[in-house]
């Protein structure tokens, strides 16, 4: 039986060759906690402008999955 990727939260063409993915990369090597939050507010926008002309309902499950990151980093930030 084949692995099934999850589209979303888990996308196989941002997995390295040992799994890594480039989200971890990002948590583990952004200079400072605003820069975190940058990439995911700037990926949310990016969706959700693309979503109508390419591809539909997953880009705005791709934004919603980058928006919950942020709230997450935002909630532990208020912590």
């Amino acid at each position: 039986m084949t692995e099934q990727h999850d589209t979303i939260r888990k996308p196989a063409h941002y997995q390295g060759r040992y799994g890594m993915e480039a989200i971890d990369v990002v948590k583990n090597f952004a200079a400072c906690p605003e820069y975190e939050e940058g990439f995911y507010w700037g990926n949310a926008v990016k969706y959700l402008l693309r979503y109508h002309s390419k591809n539909g309902l997953e880009d705005l499950k791709k934004a919603r999955q980058h928006l919950d990151w942020l709230i997450e980093k935002m909630d532990k930030a208020n912590d």
